[in-house]
């Protein structure tokens, strides 16, 4: 099969006269990783939401492996799965018995259901609780059994909506490394996370929503090439009371006890280190040491967010 895993189309959202998405688009390809980020109330759950049929679209189409969600909507739900933020377990089901019964909801059932569920507490190291209800579980494990969850069907493209929050870091690290395995399986992945530096380390693409509007959707190391800072301290041999004249052109502060120069360049220049460098020698600035800073995606997302009217 060709064509991307996901395509929205001038998807729009509306409760009453409350627009809370606002005519984006874009497409995740088959097999990649995508980040949608966005400040709280940007519209990410919204847009979650439409893709998997737990929000009526206004206007616009939403298409999974090239499955209408309204049109074709049993098809299109049978490729993907979502690991919600908020837990939403029956209570009184014991854990083996959750992805039991989320298995039916597709239509499957019986021996082999049985022992796929058995494969995923195992998978998940969940397999010793697993008649167990969900609410003697901890948190780690709540977030594994939303993963297996998700699973159960077996869906080529997983939603995970902040499968990180209210976890410590040592389960984070197990979370992600469950994740990577799905990601190196070929298993699409959409990633909502307030925590930036996953985004940036799992992400193939991005997307940054707000207001209820895409602002962009880009390659990850494309963005942050285009967008991202650099900031190139020296540390000079001897401290100096002003920056000379002749270094005027380039954007450079003096720190407080005149023993460091602070350079801030954009990824995008090229050759300003190495004038500067010539220029200092020129000035007779004699630097000792130096040291490089680079944009986080986590800086360059706060500065579109404060960017966006």
């Amino acid at each position: 099969m060709s064509g991307p895993a996901l395509k929205i189309d001038r998807l729009v959202k509306r409760y009453g006269d409350f627009t809370a998405v606002d005519g984006i688009s874009f497409e995740v390809a088959r097999g990649a990783f995508f980040g949608l980020l966005g400040p709280n109330g940007a519209g990410k759950t919204t847009t979650i939401n439409a893709i998997v049929g737990l929000a009526h679209i206004t206007s616009g189409s939403i298409a999974l492996f090239g499955h209408d969600v309204v049109r074709d909507w049993r098809q299109a739900r049978r490729h993907v799965g979502l690991a919600p933020q908020e837990y939403n377990f029956d209570r009184y089901l014991n854990i083996r018995d959750v992805l039991i019964y989320q298995a039916g909801y597709y239509g499957l059932r019986g021996a082999e259901v049985a022992r796929r569920a058995d494969a995923l507490l195992e998978r998940f190291d969940l397999s010793s609780k697993a008649k167990q209800p969900y609410t003697r579980l901890s948190g780690g494990m709540k977030r594994r059994l939303s993963l297996a969850r998700a699973l159960i069907h077996e869906p080529p493209l997983v939603i995970l909506d902040e499968p990180t929050a209210g976890v410590d870091v040592e389960l984070r690290r197990d979370m992600w490394q469950l994740v990577r395995r799905l990601r190196d399986a070929g298993t699409t992945i959409i990633l909502t996370t307030h925590y930036l530096e996953e985004a940036e380390e799992m992400a193939d693409r991005v997307g940054v929503i707000d207001k209820g509007e895409l602002i962009l959707v880009e390659d990850k190391k494309e963005l942050m090439l285009k967008l991202g800072k650099k900031r190139l301290t020296l540390i000079l041999a001897a401290p100096i009371e002003e920056i000379p004249a002749t270094l005027s052109a380039y954007p450079l502060t003096l720190s407080p006890d005149k023993r460091e120069l602070v350079y801030h360049y954009d990824n995008s220049e090229h050759g300003g280190v190495a004038a500067l460098l010539i220029d200092l020698v020129k000035a007779g600035v004699e630097v000792k040491d130096l040291r490089t800073e680079e944009s986080s995606l986590e800086d360059i997302f706060v500065s579109l967010i404060r960017r966006a009217p």
